[in-house]
């Protein structure tokens, strides 16, 4: 496959850490994690000089919509309004795209990540169309694929975008797919116990995940309808949830070793998950605290909470930041992890924006706080 569209430098010459800025590009800005990424990109401190070009439809006439008419909150006075133009390979090649952000749906990403890593172009991909190894797993976006092979060669370069836990993975990469937002509040609750091995992951893992409304994405639905999510709570994707796969490839579980199921909250935004497991031997509270601590020493994305002070998602919303603390029982064996993080900062576009701060060398917080 070829776009016969770029002349280009290697990548090595364009993975060279750090930059002191980098030109972006954004496809899909439209929806909630679009605007939130607008927001973080407009305003972050070492992109001031190279703005990041927004990206509406392929193909289809410039009607002079901006950003800011599609996200009135992010609206600022002192630069003009960034204009939304048609998405073209010609657009980025010509305004020098380095690094591309897809918040398209699975199929749009998957049919145009081959084009733009051929073309140079390194790829932060906010849909679940590369984040899945195993064929299984993956089975449940139901992608389909112009070039299998091409396609399978790419998956297998993939690297989960976690930068706690794939963080020398990620400044090297050219095609980063960030994480989904329930499993990276599982992920990062459960990864430093598990990577210890003090969990008893035989007698099972429980987790309990209750996100926003607007984890469910801008297009409405009978289930997100104001009449049926509000006053309400309601579980739902019981043992088929899309996002279990991460959990289980990233975590190196096997389907009968966790259970994992979402629910809906009546609120806008944030995930709250609680998490119940068994340790192989007896700690103390000031044990498991150490292995939290130790794990996330140096990911300032991460806060670790004290013994028995467990997080809130009211304390996580608008942030980048995941909450984790834990209460652990008087056996010194069953263990309360709760996680709380923004579905649309840490969960979607606050982690991309933490993943360029990866690839690009700069202070992993970088334009988060």
């Amino acid at each position: 496959m070829s776009t016969a569209l770029y002349e280009t430098e290697p990548l090595a010459t364009l993975a060279k850490l750090p930059r002191p800025t980098v030109r972006t590009a954004v496809a899909g800005v439209t929806g909630y994690a679009g605007g939130e990424l607008a927001r973080l990109l407009l305003n972050h401190p070492r992109l001031r000089e190279t703005p990041p070009i927004f990206l509406g439809r392929m193909s289809s006439e410039a009607d002079g919509t901006t950003v800011y008419d599609l996200h009135p909150h992010i609206a600022q006075n002192e630069i003009g309004a960034p204009v939304v133009v048609p998405f073209t390979w010609e657009t980025l090649r010509d305004s020098g795209t380095e690094i591309l952000f897809l918040a398209t749906p699975h199929e749009q990403s998957r049919e145009w990540v081959p084009f733009a890593l051929e073309a140079g172009i390194r790829v932060i991909d906010l849909s679940g169309a590369w984040r899945l190894h195993d064929a299984a797993n993956a089975a449940v976006y139901k992608l389909h694929d112009a070039d299998p092979a091409l396609a399978a060669k790419l998956q297998e370069e993939a690297v989960y975008g976690n930068p706690e836990l794939h963080r020398n993975e990620i400044r090297e990469a050219r095609l980063v797919a960030n994480p989904g937002c329930y499993s990276t509040s599982i992920i990062l609750a459960l990864a430093p116990f598990i990577r210890a091995g003090i969990v008893d992951v035989e007698h099972g893992i429980v987790c309990d995940a209750k996100s926003g409304v607007s984890g469910a994405g801008k297009a409405p639905t009978a289930k997100t309808h104001f009449m049926y999510a509000a006053d309400n709570l309601s579980a739902y994707a019981v043992f088929g949830h899309r996002h279990t796969g991460e959990l289980l490839e990233q975590l190196g579980l096997s389907s009968d070793q966790i259970q994992f199921t979402p629910h809906l909250l009546p609120i806008p935004r944030g995930i709250l998950s609680t998490i119940y497991l068994r340790l192989n031997e007896k700690k103390s509270a000031a044990e498991v605290e150490a292995v939290l601590r130790n794990f996330y020493a140096g990911s300032p994305m991460v806060r670790v909470h004290r013994a028995g002070d467990l997080p809130q998602i009211q304390h996580v919303a608008r942030t980048n930041y995941c909450d984790i603390g834990f209460e652990l029982a008087p056996d010194g064996k069953r263990l309360v992890v709760v996680s709380c993080l923004d579905n649309l900062l840490k969960g979607a576009s606050g982690q991309a924006v933490q993943n360029l701060n990866v690839m690009c060398g700069w202070k992993e917080s970088e334009g988060l706080l």
